[in-house]
């Protein structure tokens, strides 16, 4: 790996590490070996903690550009996680977005961490991303945005399956992208079997069956486990969490 964390956040990540709720990993025989891409739920903060703490080395992960960019941290920050609170709370959360803005670049920029782009700066993200996949590290995205597909999941921004493309083009290799369940309650990380990329198949038909295929599994390895309260992806209110069994379906 390229980067080596300053002393400090190696600090932060010790007492992070010895704070937070340990995660046991289940369906690590999905994991191929070498390069793969790993996609998940969000799980709000929890996601991008768990894949930074408990998953092992090798490991990159997609992080917003603008979490990485000082001016830019508090208005994304309030727009993703907070912009559905309460409307007499808002304020507090507007000063909270400022409040943040210096740790979350300190953190995101020692951690392994790939900055995504949304704009032409996006080839940036998948040059890098291929660059890692080849050097066999693991690649962890979580592409949740706000829509809701089911009571599990929001929608996928579907593009990031773009880059099983270009690291064919580079590699010759089609690429695994294995689907991925945060659950905080249970403290588990579950890995279900992969998805391969097909590069005869056209690449808009190929992004779709990509991600339709991980929301399917990653919602199936959800309802497999015992009933929980999920994580969602959106920062709404607590007594708004769903169930990963709904009432009104009995678990098999």
């Amino acid at each position: 790996m390229d980067k080596k964390p300053s002393r400090a956040y190696r600090a932060v990540w010790r007492t992070l590490k010895a704070i937070y709720p340990k995660m046991e990993i289940q369906g690590a025989e999905n994991l191929p070996e070498g390069g793969a891409i790993l996609v998940g739920n969000h799980a709000q903060i929890h996601g991008p903690l768990a894949a930074e703490l408990y998953f092992p080395e090798g490991r990159y992960t997609w992080c917003a550009a603008e979490m990485m960019t000082l001016g830019e941290v508090p208005a994304y920050a309030y727009r993703d996680f907070w912009s559905q609170k309460p409307k007499y709370s808002q304020w507090l959360y507007h000063i909270l977005s400022y409040l943040i803005a210096p740790l979350a670049v300190f953190l995101f920029n020692n951690a392994n961490t790939i900055p995504v782009y949304h704009d032409t700066r996006v080839l940036r993200t998948f040059r890098e991303t291929v660059k890692r996949l080849c050097e066999g590290n693991k690649i962890v995205i979580f592409p949740e945005q706000d829509r809701k597909y089911n009571h599990i999941l929001y929608e996928f921004q579907k593009h990031f399956a773009d880059t099983a493309l270009m690291y064919y083009k580079k590699s010759g290799k089609p690429v695994s992208f294995v689907p991925m369940y945060i659950t905080p309650r249970l403290r588990r990380i579950v890995f279900g079997p992969p998805v391969t990329y097909n590069p005869e198949l056209p690449l808009e038909e190929e992004r779709s069956r990509i991600c339709d295929a991980l929301k399917t599994e990653i919602t199936a390895l959800a309802m497999k486990l015992p009933r929980h309260t999920v994580i969602p992806y959106r920062n709404i209110p607590k007594r708004d969490y769903p169930s990963n069994i709904p009432d009104e379906v009995k678990h098999p």
